[in-house]
């Protein structure tokens, strides 16, 4: 099982560190590797899937490959008898830490759920007051339990969805009892 101490710490100053910050940088990459999590997927249909132009698209799809969190599959040929390359996720991404990455994230779960109808949305807020053990205590079961699931692949019968947690401190606690 993958735990936090395998983790790759990405770093400012050092050039391949920082050219996957980039990479991991832009909202339509993160919601591309969502995307070839499950399946392969080519130029065309991400361009499609996700409204942009086919070169615009390569670009970042390129990005992708290049930093490791996209890798190309043995090319086939499409339904009009063109080369295709489909690409899939290769789960790096999972292991990232990246320094300034929260917003992104954020940013790419707002463009995800664009459209959810409300009743297949089910989002939980709440607010905790804990002290450091049992904060360490309630990410590390939560880690745990999202990276099992994680490690047990996709269900063959399964429909996808997708999961967003945040864990912050709380800027504006209520008045003390």
């Amino acid at each position: 099982m993958t735990g936090p101490e395998d983790r790759l710490e990405l770093h400012y100053g050092d050039p391949e560190a920082e050219a996957r910050m980039r990479a991991l940088s832009s909202p339509l990459r993160l919601r591309v590797l969502r995307l070839c999590a499950f399946e392969s997927r080519t130029n065309k249909e991400l361009a499609e899937l996700l409204g942009v132009n086919p070169g615009t698209m390569l670009h970042h799809v390129r990005t992708l490959v290049q930093t490791g969190y996209l890798a190309a599959e043995p090319e086939r040929t499409g339904a009009q008898g063109a080369r295709e390359v489909p690409y899939r996720a290769t789960g790096l991404s999972w292991r990232t830490s990246m320094p300034g990455g929260s917003p992104v994230l954020v940013e790419t779960f707002l463009q995800q759920i664009q459209g959810v109808p409300d009743d297949e949305l089910d989002v939980t807020w709440m607010g905790l007051k804990v002290n450091a053990a049992h904060k360490e205590e309630f990410g590390r079961r939560l880690y745990e339990l999202v990276n099992e699931f994680k490690e047990r692949g996709p269900d063959a019968d399964g429909d996808t969805y997708s999961f967003f947690s945040a864990f912050h401190p709380d800027d504006n606690p209520p008045a003390a009892r």
